[in-house]
């Protein structure tokens, strides 16, 4: 089936482009020999947007997304959504703020249900990213569900990270969460005619300047998304990260590493069912010769 779709794919046809999605979302039959296929792409900038609810993520990507479409650049948007309790599908909040530019000829966006991933993740990211990247959109921009600490996922699938955040966790500043202040590679400080913005900024700086990563030096921005303001700034810095990593190859080797480390997982944990170990364990209980430790021993061997 994917042989149909696969021409149309490489040369940037969005009908293929979301057939193929869906046929690797639903692993329909010959979706992995579709993913064998895929070239080898570098073309396509991929930037992961994450921080807490309320920055302005959406905000933020939709006023980008107006920004490159007046530089004549093509955009991918995945928006992941936090799953429906009861269909797991996604809420598709995003696609609803970000209207004014569905139907851009320019303009791809997808919805992600994150199907209780831990990570904020779809378990489907990477493979959906090198579907997009393989249709050569010059950015694909991931945001995430908003979750908190666990969105460090990101950084696995992210050529750059940013870190969206608001003045008002001013107070917070020196008690941030580790982990989204060591994936960093642009801090987005938004909403920020609020008040104390130019505190919130300076502190923010000097923590940011005692985490840079290597010769990287991690900007802080200021941002009014809403009015458009700060967005030149945001985009020319991940210009400028992008070709300050694209000679890194050992940056590029972690991050293969850490993709392959995911798919290989998921593809390990496919045939394990939370409910089926319930059952088994239910029933060994029941005959009191349970232990743990045994039981996960013939489970991996199995």
């Amino acid at each position: 089936m994917y042989q149909q779709y696969l021409p149309g794919l490489l040369s940037g046809d969005i009908k293929s482009l979301a057939r193929c999605i869906s046929l690797v979302e639903n692993e329909a039959a010959g979706y992995e020999q579709l993913l064998e296929q895929l070239p080898v792409s570098n073309h396509t900038i991929v930037v992961g947007i994450t921080g807490p609810p309320g920055a302005g993520k959406s905000t933020l990507v939709n006023a980008l997304i107006t920004e490159l479409l007046e530089q004549q650049k093509s955009v991918a948007i995945i928006a992941v959504d936090p799953s429906s309790p009861f269909n797991f599908g996604a809420l598709l909040g995003d696609r609803i703020r970000m209207s004014q530019h569905f139907n851009h000829p320019h303009v791809f966006i997808r919805s992600m249900a994150s199907r209780g991933a831990l990570g904020g993740l779809s378990p489907k990211i990477i493979e959906v990213s090198d579907l997009i990247k393989a249709a050569r959109f010059d950015y694909l921009f991931i945001e995430t569900v908003g979750v908190g600490q666990s969105e460090v996922e990101v950084a696995g699938v992210a050529d750059t990270t940013i870190v969206v955040v608001v003045p008002e966790a001013g107070d917070e500043i020196q008690t941030m969460k580790a982990g989204l202040m060591e994936i960093a590679d642009i801090f987005i400080v938004n909403k920020a005619d609020r008040s104390n913005a130019d505190i919130f900024v300076k502190n923010l700086r000097l923590l940011a300047h005692s985490k840079h990563h290597g010769d990287w030096e991690i900007p802080v921005i200021k941002s009014i998304a809403t009015k458009q303001e700060g967005i030149h700034e945001i985009i020319s810095a991940i210009t400028l990260h992008h070709k300050a990593i694209s000679h890194q190859q050992q940056k590029h080797i972690l991050l293969l590493a850490e993709k392959a480390y995911q798919l290989i997982q998921h593809r390990r944990m496919k045939d394990v069912v939370k409910q089926e170990l319930q059952q088994e364990i239910k029933a060994l209980l029941a005959e009191k010769t349970f232990n743990l430790y045994r039981y996960i021993s013939t489970k991996s061997h199995a």
